[in-house]
């Protein structure tokens, strides 16, 4: 009986954790319960402590938070008829917790399967030249048309972004090459604009140093002229003062005076070896005075 009753008492106690464990449920901040009662829908519980009818009850439990998923590289065709694969991921949020239960069965299968087909659909209405240009443009159509159908199961798709695009490899080594030309182009454009910036700089500074050469010169006779005319203006000042100066002596001059001069002259000229001699006329007019003061003199002494 011992043996029993505790076994009887054991059970008891495991059926009543178990049914604890059951009846109270700890909802997170980020989590909600949607509780079905016998196979309807009660509400949606929580956060915090929740409890439930034991067997009658079952509750789901709904993650708010941002969830990422990824999608694999998927194989798409082009309007144009290029085989390329991409592949992206996709940023979504539960806004009501009792839509994802209700309207869909399996929420991870469902919106995984939908971007895929989405994606293909994306894909075939552009051409290759602008899938690869237009990465912002597919993010922002993907994530508007994969929210039109996440609206209804109550998730907000928040943002879609392509990863990476793989062309074909014929398309891959054209674009190679096309993107070698290009950079040949640029270095080129820009070999080109150095040299003629360098050709305007030299262009320039030879105009700057021209102009400063014509500047300096033209300074410089201008000092010229001004020190040749002052250098005239003092010699025309002093030729001045010595005719003055020649005015002044000569008016004090008498004519006996004159004519010691001149015959001092002409006895410098009688001793010069030269056989030729200059007599200005001056000299007879002079000689007449002479003469003729000699006269006077002599009538005086007679």
């Amino acid at each position: 009986m011992t043996v029993v009753f505790l076994c009887f008492v054991l059970g008891l106690a495991l059926f009543v954790l178990w049914v604890l464990t059951q009846a109270i449920k700890i909802v997170r901040e980020w989590e909600r319960l949607v509780v079905l009662r016998l196979g309807r829908v009660v509400g949606v519980k929580g956060p915090g402590l929740v409890f439930l009818v034991p067997i009658l009850d079952r509750g789901i439990r709904v993650s708010l938070r941002e969830r990422v998923r990824e999608i694999p590289h998927q194989t798409c065709i082009t309007k144009d008829n290029a085989s390329i694969s991409v592949d992206f991921i996709w940023y979504y949020k539960v806004l009501d917790p009792l839509q994802s239960v209700m309207q869909v069965e399996d929420f991870e299968s469902a919106a995984q399967g939908m971007a895929t087909t989405t994606l293909r659909a994306v894909i075939g209405g552009m051409l290759l030249d602008e899938v690869l240009s237009q990465r912002e443009a597919i993010n922002e159509l993907l994530r508007t048309r994969l929210d039109e159908v996440t609206e209804r199961w109550g998730v907000k798709v928040t943002n879609v972004e392509i990863r990476e695009i793989i062309p074909p490899r014929e398309i891959q080594e054209a674009m190679n090459r096309q993107m070698s030309a290009e950079r040949n182009r640029r270095a080129l454009v820009t070999e080109s604009m150095g040299k003629k910036e360098a050709a305007i700089n030299v262009a320039e500074g030879e105009k700057q140093a021209t102009i400063l050469r014509a500047q300096g010169e033209r300074e410089a006779q201008i000092l010229r002229a001004e020190a040749e005319r002052r250098a005239a203006i003092l010699r025309a000042e002093g030729f001045a003062k010595a005719l003055q100066l020649i005015n002044n002596v000569a008016q004090d001059l008498d004519q006996r005076v004159l004519t010691l001069q001149y015959l001092t002259m002409m006895e410098q000229m009688a001793n010069t070896p030269s056989s030729k001699f200059v007599i200005p006329m001056e000299f007879t007019t002079f000689m007449k005075d002479v003469a003729s003061r000699v006269s006077g003199g002599d009538a005086g002494k007679a």
